[in-house]
């Protein structure tokens, strides 16, 4: 070996079965690309029939490298001494109980081919047990900076730059348990390219005792982890505090709102009432009261769209509630939702607009600062909440254009259920959100030119969603601003062939959705109108792909797949 390999797969060894670490070893062999290093780090193992099956392969292959150490050092110190062994381009972490496909490396190989810039990379995984079987398949989105902070997602397989790693230190002492999420975090902050490769190309072995087995075997990885995601928030400048998640290996950014900050909310209504739980609610009022109740931000005015139909004591009402927060603005012509909303936007004074349909209840405390604080982050063009039913099943958790369909994924899933992989429960780009409780920077907004007319009741929102992604904006969709959303009570159940053709014909038809692949087909997004925003009847609408979907859909199954 005289030239430097394309990769140096490095593995810390301690104390694996045998059979299982020569099944390992048989899987490097078997790759298809034949461009590779493998440092082999033996910490200590008690059992000297590993390293003699190490010094085996060793002897028989050039490519095998083994480092033995005197002393056990632990996972951290034993991947240092692989890295700095490492002569490829790219280091390649490996377990050593783990499997690799036999076109892992080759299609690392054609990736970076294609993108020579690329810095790191990462693929979809599975689990597999001692009988062989293969389940609970990951397929991931494509780069996710806000879920790499919620969850380690990008996991196995990782593939970096070899001179990143070492420039960025390697792996850290006291992150042991998390000491790769730690350092995906650090290298991600500078690579110039990430590069998900949607194929499984690891096999990630369930043993007792190991994470794959069990999330709470290792629970100072938890609190590693955490410790790791604030390091990160602090080294970018995010104003935040790192809490653990709802499970283990979970994290949610409490992100801080400026004071100084002015928020404007816009809600189009038409003063309707319905039964919600067992009494009659205003909805507009409901909404107006609830989001005040749940918010500290006192740099607040909310902008309240009224057709003629309004009651005088609904305005009366919100007057005594809101009191000088309250802007009314008039409607009057021909119902357009989207023209609503632009000209409530046009009344607002606020930096930062919240798009409110009126048929909500805010469920969780905090709502507003959690929602709006990311967009402090300019690479950030839009944020929306998780949306619930009257009865506590999913509304609203993000969308997934995908198939030939704009998609809810989740829709009437449990409330309290962690989705596939913690998708609802962890903060996450995705490809839309629901307009019926959204954020955007008041500037993104008027740079992509608002809501398009030309949709005046459905689908409007899947082209903003569309618009703002095409500027070049992340949309994050946060799942701890929770509302309730009762637009299966107010909205009329009519989409028109057009409208969906004319969101195709401007944006091409959704294949394979980025951040939530869904070979399953739940119900449709972008359908009708909500709140009462049927013509003539009402001003909030079941925002264009984001309230709900047309009859005769079916939700999702787990993580939209």
């Amino acid at each position: 070996m005289t030239s430097a390999p394309l990769f140096s797969l490095v593995t810390p060894v301690y104390a694996p079965p045998l059979d299982v670490l020569a099944e390992t070893v048989a899987s490097v062999l078997a790759q298809e690309h034949q461009d590779w290093e493998w440092i082999l780090v033996d910490d200590c193992s008690p059992d000297p029939a590993v390293r003699d099956l190490l010094r085996d392969h060793a002897a028989r292959d050039p490519r095998i490298v083994l480092v033995e150490r005197e002393t056990n050092g632990h996972i951290v110190q034993a991947s240092n001494d692989g890295i700095e062994r490492a002569r490829g381009e790219f280091v390649v972490l490996l377990d050593h109980d783990d499997l690799l496909t036999p076109d892992a490396l080759a299609r690392n190989a054609e990736a970076i081919a294609a993108q020579p810039d690329v810095d790191y990379l990462y693929s979809d995984e599975d689990k597999v047990d001692d009988t062989g079987r293969h389940y609970d398949a990951f397929r991931k989105p494509d780069w996710s900076p806000e879920r790499l902070r919620g969850q380690m997602y990008t996991s196995h397989l990782s593939v970096l730059r070899t001179s990143l790693v070492r420039e960025v230190g390697g792996f850290r002492e006291g992150y042991d348990g998390s000491q790769d999420h730690d350092l995906a975090l650090r290298v991600t902050e500078r690579a110039r390219a990430i590069v998900h490769i949607p194929e499984i190309l690891y096999h990630w072995r369930v043993v007792p005792g190991s994470a794959a087995a069990d999330a709470n075997a290792k629970p100072y990885a938890w609190i590693a982890g955490r410790q790791a995601v604030q390091d990160h928030v602090d080294r970018t400048g995010i104003d935040a505090e790192v809490e653990f998640g709802p499970h283990p290996g979970h994290y949610r950014l409490r992100r801080r709102l400026d004071p100084a900050v002015r928020v404007s909310l816009v809600i189009p209504t038409i003063g309707k009432s319905g039964m919600v739980w067992g009494a009659t609610h205003v909805f507009v009022v409901e909404a107006v009261r609830s989001v005040l109740a749940r918010t500290s931000h006192e740099n607040l005015e909310i902008v309240v769209v009224h057709d003629p139909p309004t009651p005088d004591e609904v305005l009366v009402e919100l007057r005594a509630l809101a009191g000088d927060k309250l802007v009314l603005v008039p409607f009057t012509e021909p119902f357009n939702y989207s023209r609503k909303m632009n000209l409530g936007v046009l009344h607002a004074t606020g930096d930062r607009l919240v798009l409110l349909n009126d048929d909500v209840s805010v469920r969780s405390d905090c709502w507003l600062e959690d929602l709006v604080a990311p967009l402090a982050d300019p690479g950030v063009g839009m944020t929306g909440a998780k949306l619930y039913f009257s009865n506590g099943t999913i509304q609203h958790a993000g969308h997934s254009y995908d198939g030939g369909h704009y998609l809810h994924p989740y829709l009437g899933t449990p409330g309290d259920s962690p989705g596939h992989f913690g998708a609802l429960v962890i903060n996450r780009e995705a490809s839309g959100v629901t307009a019926a409780c959204a954020a955007m920077r008041r500037d993104t907004y008027f740079e992509v030119g608002g809501f398009t007319e030309t949709l005046p009741l459905n689908f409007n929102d899947v082209d903003l969603c569309y618009k703002v992604r095409h500027h070049g904006y992340r949309i994050v969709w946060v799942a701890t601003s929770e509302l309730f959303h009762f637009e299966s009570r107010t909205r009329q159940r009519v989409v028109e062939a057009w409208e969906k053709t004319a969101a195709v014909a401007r944006w091409g038809n959704p294949e394979n959705d980025r951040f939530m692949p869904m070979p399953a087909r739940p119900r449709q997004a972008g359908s009708t109108a909500g709140a009462g925003a049927k013509k003539g009847a009402a001003g909030g609408r079941r925002a264009g792909a984001g309230n709900g979907g047309p009859k005769g859909g079916r939700k999702a199954q787990r993580a939209g797949r």
